[in-house]
């Protein structure tokens, strides 16, 4: 199972991409065997866009970005994370703006999408919903193996929601 985590923004949208392995299970057959569910971090990144781009091409830009990354990964699953609360309507559209094109993506490529806000995310990966974001950069870096923090922090985030997405199915 590979999941793909997306944190949208107009100006950035973060992805990570984890992937469940599944054990080879060797030896003597009569012992017992842990189920044990591994993954791994196949990638991260970001979709930039730039603010002197007319809306339309930004949103063109990040649809056109995802359909490559999806081919590239091919994942079974798309998490990504939902408005909760916004202070500014002037970020909560945009935002919204880039969930559409990103479920857009999706529906074309027949991928089953999830939505987690960052307080479950957080919550789910480090027990604290409130957690601080070096805190779960550090959860996020250990739980994958990684050699450094998750960098930046749209990357991170993307990262967290897919992990949360698999730590609260079980892949």
């Amino acid at each position: 199972m590979i999941i793909i985590g997306i944190d949208p923004g107009t100006a950035s949208t973060g992805y990570g991409i984890i992937e469940k392995i599944v054990p080879r299970h060797r030896g003597n057959k009569n012992k017992e065997q842990k189920n044990i569910n591994l993954f791994r971090c196949l990638g991260y990144g970001l979709i930039k866009t730039t603010p002197a781009v007319p809306t339309p091409e930004r949103l063109k830009k990040i649809h056109q970005e995802l359909l490559k990354i999806l081919k590239t990964f091919k994942p079974t699953v798309l998490v990504m994370e939902s408005i909760y609360f916004f202070k500014n309507l002037k970020t909560a559209i945009p935002v919204s703006q880039a969930q559409g094109v990103i479920l857009l993506a999706a529906a074309k490529k027949k991928i089953p999408v999830f939505q987690y806000t960052p307080l479950q995310a957080k919550a789910i990966v480090t027990g604290y919903g409130r957690a601080e974001k070096k805190t779960v950069q550090k959860k996020i870096k250990s739980l994958l193996k990684l050699k450094e923090l998750p960098k930046p922090d749209d990357a991170a985030d993307a990262l967290a929601i897919a992990m949360a997405h698999f730590l609260l199915k079980k892949g």
